[in-house]
Parts: C-alpha cells; sequence; structure tokens
C-alpha cells in the first residue's frame, strides 16, 4: 500500500482495510492537534489509489470494511471520490461498509444528493470531530466552525442515512471554562444526535500551540476529578433517540459505555461513585492517546 506517515484512524475501524487517498488534513490549524503537522495536505494520484485497492482486492479478503484517510476525505469532489467507491464496488465486493473523517467544510461541500450516492455505493459512517460545543472554545482551538454549523453539517449525514460518529475532547476549554463547555457539548451532541459519541480526555502534545499555552500557564489542565465532572455534566446535558455515548478511549480515566436514553442514570451513578471514591480510575502512567 502506498502509505505517507503515520496513518491515523479510529479506534473502531481497527480490523478496516485502510486506503489513504488524501494525505493530511486540509484545515490543520486546530492548537491541540499535531497529528498532520508534518504532512502538506493533497490529494494523491489515482493511480496509486486504484492500485492499492487492487492490492486490498488480492490480500484482503478477510477484512470486510474500509476506512479511507486521511483527515478529511470527504473534500474530494465528488466525480473523483465516487470513482474510488465505485472501484471498492467492483474489486471488493465483500466489503460491508466504507467509513471516513469529514469535517465541516468537506461535507458543506457536498450536496445532499451527493451524500446519497455515496451512501448508496457503500459509504456506512462519517467521524467529525466536534470537540466542544462551546462557541468560545471552539474559537480559542481555531477548529474554523461555529456550533451552530457543527449541528448542520452532522445533520446532514445523518439525513442522507449516512451513520456519525462525533468525537469530543473533555478538558479542551481548561479549567475557566469547563462547565460550559461541558453544558454546550451535551446540547449541541442532543440537536445533532449522532449514533455514535466518543469523547476523550485532553493529553498536551508537544509541538502544538496548546502546548506553548499551557507551558506558559495560559491553559490549565484539568485533573481526574475535574475530567469526571465535566463528563458528568456533559452526559447529563445530552440526550440522543437512540446512540452510544462511550468514553473508553484509552485517555480517559473512568471507562465508560452507555446506551442512550435508557442507561443513563445509571451511568451518572458510575460517575457519582468515582467522584466520591467508590471506583478505581485509571492510572495516569495507563493513560495515552
Amino acid at each position: 500500500m502506498h502509505y505517507e506517515g503515520r496513518i491515523i484512524r479510529p479506534p473502531s475501524e481497527a480490523n478496516s482495510i485502510l486506503l489513504q487517498i488524501t494525505v493530511g488534513c486540509s484545515h490543520n490549524k486546530c492548537t491541540f492537534c499535531g497529528t498532520y503537522k508534518d504532512k502538506r495536505f493533497k490529494i494523491k494520484p489515482d493511480e496509486n489509489i486504484m492500485e492499492d485497492i487492487d492490492f486490498a482486492a488480492q490480500y484482503c479478503k478477510n477484512q470486510n470494511r474500509v476506512f479511507i484517510c486521511d483527515g478529511d476525505a470527504l473534500i474530494v469532489p465528488q466525480k473523483r471520490l465516487l470513482k474510488y467507491f465505485l472501484e471498492i464496488e467492483k474489486k471488493l465486493p465483500w466489503v460491508e461498509r466504507v467509513g471516513l473523517y469529514a469535517n465541516t467544510k468537506g461535507i458543506g461541500m457536498k450536496s445532499a444528493e451527493e451524500l446519497e450516492e455515496l451512501r448508496k455505493h457503500g459509504l456506512g459512517i462519517v467521524y467529525m470531530g466536534l470537540e466542544s460545543g462551546d462557541d468560545e472554545t471552539l474559537k480559542a482551538v481555531n477548529k474554523g466552525a461555529t456550533a451552530e454549523k457543527m449541528i448542520r453539517m452532522g445533520r446532514k449525514i445523518k439525513d442522507a442515512g449516512i451513520k456519525l460518529s462525533v468525537t469530543v475532547l473533555l478538558g479542551l476549554a481548561g479549567k475557566e471554562r469547563s462547565q460550559e463547555h461541558a453544558e454546550a457539548t451535551g446540547r449541541v451532541l442532543s440537536e445533532m444526535d449522532p449514533d455514535f459519541v466518543g469523547a476523550l480526555s485532553l493529553m498536551i502534545t508537544p509541538g502544538t500551540p496548546l502546548n506553548e499555552e499551557y507551558k506558559a500557564g495560559r491553559f490549565q489542565l484539568l485533573n481526574a476529578n475535574e475530567m469526571l465532572e465535566e463528563l458528568r455534566t456533559m452526559l447529563a446535558h445530552t440526550d440522543l433517540s437512540d446512540g452510544l455515548f462511550h468514553a473508553n478511549h484509552a485517555s480517559n480515566y473512568l471507562p465508560i459505555r452507555t446506551k442512550l436514553p435508557q442507561d443513563k442514570e445509571k451511568t451518572l451513578k458510575l460517575i457519582d461513585d468515582a467522584l466520591a471514591g467508590k471506583v478505581t480510575l485509571r492510572p495516569e502512567f495507563l493513560r495515552a492517546l
């Protein structure tokens, strides 16, 4: 496979065929993210992509999902992107689902009809980084979108019949706006109503602008209990019609996986027990990005 640089994929795509059609992220300005700092965004040559699909057709017959990398593959022009989906459909007929990362810019460039066309040819899930529903926090981390735009773009994916998985970041607002960030994020998640929510805990990445803020004392990282309090507030303000809310990433102090709305109260009690010291938290040395 013609991979360039470090390849990132969601935890749920661990067993998927990883097909890299773009390199890097077209935005690549978020202050907390160092994932694609070593890559300049580009769309890879058709020849390489088609060769990789041929490779998967020969050697990846036991994998029934494809994840398209890198950071925002949906930004690829529709005619070109559809060509890749049709080739996957033709050469990898056993594949049951194609997934990809998308940001609000990429989603906004696709019409409802174009998204539905991609769905008909295999696009089953889109992963979107909300990070926060608080406009002040989004602006501070240079996310490049407002909460209102996040909601519209998330609903656009859902309306096309594609599953939506949204990532949020505990601790992203620091100590000063922790609760505002949590409440606003719960509200935005409720309006967006994704199929999956993944809550990660912020870990400062060396080489990022946020790391410089942290070292200069202008950003305060939350401790374990403060992260849990933020998680509790966020979950308390999140109402999904039928979604999975999980915070079982390696960065989290308390792994949770809960179905909403039915398991909400039980999970809030678990967090309360953890805050009361009745549940053991993941030790710091075991936390990782």
